[in-house]
């Protein structure tokens, strides 16, 4: 599936975009769009769908989901325990890491010039907790579907033949920033990955909701740098990719010690920086294309 990955789209650059996929007037059929990220502020959409020449349909994957869990009490009631199976996952996660990277950039400090094995060693121990902690909340999702079968709750089924529909038709699909927990949580629930016939274009947690790995980050903060940690899987439509939008705000580029275990870390995925007036074309196979700024180890 062709991607397109934009910056932030405070300044936007969407429409410039669109018509750069569809000059007029070769642009047939909606443009589906998600804004689920703004969760109760999802029809808020004038602005995008100006952006879209009017031709936007909101697929509206929050209001779905609030409806199944409305409609399908067993449902909801397990997800909500798998919600706690992922919290405590994740605490239990975050725990270890911060030992784990504080040894690790302990042992950077100390190292010399004998010692960058013991600093690989050290990077790949925090590689090998992020991949274990991905596999256990995968797994957790992956049993909770297996007892709960969305596609076998009418409630859940009717949702996803309406989504299906709408996407047969759209010439593209758009997905917004926001919560990319909630983004990823819909997109699941209501197999987007499954429906998609056209073009996506996605920017800020939409487009980090596109990857095999979501990871949540930010140095700045009151209390000093925090560790970026591993969230889980979106679509996987982007493997071997580490999406960071704003990350001139909110990475530390300057530490280069901090930044070069951070690149080591993610290896050998691209850590890929997504600021305003970024603009990437994915192809369908996937491939790259050249000349990608990424953020690499010194």
């Amino acid at each position: 599936m062709r991607t397109i990955l934009l910056g932030p789209q405070r300044r936007p650059t969407l429409e410039g975009v669109v018509r750069s996929l569809f000059p007029p007037p070769d642009l047939a059929g909606p443009v589906a769009t998600i804004t689920a990220g703004w969760q109760e502020r999802e029809p808020d959409d004038a602005e995008l769908t100006a952006h879209l020449g009017g031709r936007a349909v909101n697929l509206g994957l929050y209001r779905r989901w609030l409806d199944v869990q409305d409609r399908d009490p067993e449902y909801f009631a397990g997800e909500r325990g798998l919600a706690a199976v992922l919290a405590e996952l994740q605490e239990l996660y975050l725990l270890r890491l911060d030992y784990a990277l504080r040894a690790a950039y302990a042992v950077q400090r100390r190292a010399g010039l004998a010692g960058a094995a013991a600093v690989e060693d050290a990077v790949a121990a925090v590689r090998e907790l992020d991949a274990a902690h991905l596999r256990r909340v995968n797994g957790a999702r992956g049993e909770f579907f297996a007892r709960l079968v969305p596609h076998e709750r009418p409630v859940i089924a009717e949702h996803r033949a309406e989504v299906s529909a709408v996407l047969a038709d759209a010439a593209a699909l758009v997905i917004t920033g926001g919560h990319v927990g909630v983004l990823a949580e819909v997109l699941h629930l209501f197999n987007i990955a499954a429906a998609l016939r056209s073009p996506v274009i996605a920017w800020s947690a939409g487009a980090m909701a596109l990857a095999d790995r979501i990871v949540l980050f930010g140095d700045r903060s009151p209390r000093g740098p925090g560790h970026a940690e591993v969230y889980g899987s979106g679509l996987s439509l982007l493997r071997d990719v580490v999406l960071l939008p704003h990350a001139r705000a909110r990475l530390l580029l300057d530490d280069t010690p901090r930044i070069t275990v951070f690149a080591r870390r993610f290896a050998p995925a691209r850590c890929v920086p997504l600021e305003a007036g970024t603009r990437i074309d994915v192809p369908a196979d996937g491939a790259w294309p050249p000349g990608i700024r990424t953020i690499e180890a010194a």
